[in-house]
């Protein structure tokens, strides 16, 4: 039986990626003890001068476990895990793999509301804190949220300042005992592949985001098909910078694909260049994965580091557009070769493979990484649009969920009556095969009814030499409803005036009323904790009027 609230696929589809070999029938707790068995010796993870084998990282997550399923957890719980880039998350992550616990991928800036709202909205038996991060307390921000979900709570916390009535994830977690009775204990109550292995959260705009449920078969799927399109081996070292708990450094294919290979895991907990650079001169890093924002700071930095960082290999690059021209800069800046990804929580992965010839990698997002992957480009009205013509981005496969946990309102709305996610993404689709992203359906600035896609305007500002980073909204205007603002930060010893903007966009050939009417020149932009610029806070900004 599915878990309540779960949109299970139909039997046929089901039927068809089993018998295909997508789902393979085996729960993801298990895989950790065949990489153990084939690698035993070899590094796993590194999280400064921690470092774990692969048999010491399976022994540790059977012992958390066993201690999960001591304390009062049960198979199915859902578990909030908000916890930074360290080695207990991975530690965290496989226990619940491998009790049938349930992990709930909640961001280190979350705080009451957010965990609250998601906490009660999966039954949360648990969550799993550090005691503090960057100095803010996050073992008093838990006490706080369990005393308001609806059903009594544990708190469970990694750092040195456990508090006497919260369990210590690293004493609960140290190696002892017989490791293979444990083994054996829990490889017989492991939990049915088809059932729910973990819950992410959606990357939309709605103030709380959606809870996506995705089960052991199909995120194995999906961490599989991913490392092998990224061509990922025992030689990996995978560099661990964006928050782990979303789906991009997670699973696609990020810290499990690594481990899925053979490769080793390097827990990085900032994305600065500084930082960044040490490591992979340190590791021996080969590949890595960021948001277009964080690699442009790395390809700044990099002109002038000390460091060696010339066994990185590739940087996949995904989270906001990018144009052609920057992306192709990327890649020389950092020595190694850009791969881009357009991918999301709810399950596509689209990647540029390895080898792409440039106008590929630089020009497009990829291809979907399955062969089952199906995708539909409609127009506003639901009508297929023509080959190579922009219109919204539909999917369905073997690891896209069919609908979103415990809203069939919202469901309605994202998904189509036959099994189809709605993205939200305006792409076009190249004779090849690839995606090439457009923008979003509703990130359009309406000036006096013309519909301007305000990727559209920041993949030319990108493009300039003087801006760095760059994001359009709307300002609100009385005569015609909306009008273009464009945010820059620009390089370093640089200048822009709105004049001097709409003169390269104006000689670029874009129509008049996309031009921007103001133009705010911002030190540092606002991000949302996936790196993407974040327009609420723009718009916020601009609806205040304050001084930027």
């Amino acid at each position: 039986m599915p878990r309540a609230g779960v949109v299970p696929w139909p039997e046929e589809a089901a039927r068809t990626y089993r018998a295909a070999g997508c789902w393979r029938g085996h729960p993801l707790g298990t895989y950790m003890w065949d990489w153990a068995e084939r690698w035993p010796d070899r590094t796993a993870l590194v999280d400064g001068a921690q470092r774990l084998t692969y048999a010491e990282l399976a022994e540790s997550a059977d012992v958390l476990a066993e201690a999960m399923l001591g304390n009062g957890l049960v198979p199915g719980d859902a578990t909030l895990v908000q916890l930074p880039n360290c080695a207990e998350f991975v530690v965290v992550t496989l226990a619940c793999f491998r009790a049938g616990i349930l992990p709930v991928m909640m961001l280190p800036p979350h705080r009451e509301h957010e965990l609250t709202s998601i906490g009660a909205h999966v039954r949360a038996k648990a969550l799993v804190v550090p005691d503090s991060w960057r100095g803010y307390d996050h073992q008093d921000l838990a006490y706080r949220v369990a005393a308001d979900l609806p059903e009594p709570a544990q708190v469970w916390v990694v750092g040195d300042d456990v508090r006497r009535e919260s369990a210590d994830v690293r004493r609960l977690s140290r190696r002892d005992g017989d490791a293979q009775a444990r083994r054996r204990r829990l490889d017989e109550r492991a939990p049915a592949s088809s059932e729910v292995a973990l819950f992410l959260l959606s990357g939309g705009t709605t103030s709380v985001p959606k809870v996506i449920s995705r089960t052991h078969d199909d995120y194995e799927y999906n961490i599989r098909r991913t490392a092998d399109v990224c061509g990922l081996g025992t030689d990996t070292v995978y560099l661990t910078v964006l928050p782990a708990g979303h789906n991009f450094p997670l699973a696609s294919p990020g810290i499990l694909g690594t481990l899925y290979s053979g490769g080793r895991v390097v827990m990085a907990p900032s994305p600065r260049p500084e930082g960044v650079f040490a490591a992979i001169e340190a590791e021996g890093v080969t590949d890595t994965s960021a948001v277009p924002a964080v690699a442009l700071r790395w390809a700044e930095a990099a002109a002038t580091t000390p460091r060696d960082v010339s066994s990185l290999r590739h940087v996949h690059v995904g989270g906001s557009m990018l144009s052609p021209e920057v992306a192709a800069g990327i890649g020389p800046a950092l020595g190694c070769r850009l791969q881009q990804v357009y991918g999301m929580a709810e399950g596509l992965i689209c990647y540029t493979r390895p080898d792409a010839p440039d106008a590929v990698a630089h020009g497009t997002q990829g291809r979907p990484v399955s062969p089952y992957d199906e995708l539909l480009v409609v127009d506003p009205d639901g009508r297929p649009v023509r080959p190579g013509e922009v219109g919204e981005m539909l999917t369905r496969g073997p690891y896209t969920p069919r609908g979103y946990f415990g809203v069939p309102e919202q469901n309605r709305v994202s998904f189509t009556p036959d099994g189809w996610f709605r993205t939200g993404d305006l792409v076009r689709i190249t004779p090849d095969g690839d995606v090439v992203v457009c923008g979003r359906v509703k990130d359009l600035i309406n000036r006096g009814g013309e519909k301007i896609a305000a990727g559209e305007i920041e993949t030319l500002a990108q493009e300039m030499p003087e801006v760095a980073e760059a994001a359009a909204v709307a300002v609100p205007d009385p005569v015609v409803g909306e009008r273009v603002c464009l945010f820059v930060r620009l390089h370093p010893g640089h200048d822009l005036t709105l004049d001097g903007l709409r003169e390269v966009l104006t000689g670029r050939g874009l129509a008049a009323f996309k031009i921007p009417e103001r133009l705010e020149v911002v030190e540092d932009f606002p991000h949302t904790p996936v790196g993407k610029p974040d327009k609420k806070v723009l718009r916020g900004l601009l609806l205040s009027e304050t001084p930027v």
